[in-house]
């Protein structure tokens, strides 16, 4: 069933925004996956925050090119396509693989992705997959921060515990 002219206007000003909205785009092979195993990679995708959808190819080469910069990843636009759209570049990737690997599949094939201007081929899930997330990256850095914080705050204490048995101590002595 062919879209109306309204409908493909609306269609690609959704998927123009989700562009916008997201920093990471993924792009896969879905064909030849079951109803079950689809809808099992969809659930996955929604758990890990990340909107996984079906789209025409011509509407997605569209937007793309309207938003620039995807030049190297419409090529990949043929064929069954699905897209991931997060913020969070190694989410789909973690998704990915673990779908594969939980079920012993070599489907949904992944052929690219767009992560904050850059673009990742088809032999990049792996090196996508072993990403941090913000959230990590930043708990990384704040730990790194606190480090020398904490060290210096228990330095100050194990000094002062100190100091302060050898006062008692010395007022002891001077007691007895």
């Amino acid at each position: 069933m062919s879209l109306t002219k309204e409908q493909k206007t609306e269609a690609l000003g959704a998927i123009a925004g989700q562009l916008e909205d997201a920093n990471t785009v993924y792009l896969t092979d879905y064909q030849g996956l079951t109803v079950e195993q689809a809808t099992g990679l969809r659930r996955a995708f929604r758990e890990a925050d990340v909107q996984y959808k079906v789209l025409k190819n011509t509407l997605l080469r569209r937007a793309m090119q309207e938003k620039g910069g995807f030049d190297e990843l419409i090529d990949q636009l043929s064929g069954p396509t699905a897209v991931a759209f997060t913020n969070d570049p190694a989410g789909p990737a973690k998704v990915l693989k673990k779908f594969l690997e939980d079920n012993d599949l070599e489907i949904p094939r992944f052929k690219g992705a767009f992560v904050d201007g850059a673009i990742y081929d088809e032999n990049s899930l792996d090196a996508l997959a072993t990403l941090k997330s913000k959230d990590e990256l930043l708990a990384d850095i704040l730990g790194l921060l606190m480090a020398p914080i904490t060290n210096v705050a228990s330095a100050l204490g194990a000094q002062g515990s100190g100091l302060a048995s050898v006062i008692q101590q010395i007022s002891e002595k001077e007691e007895g």
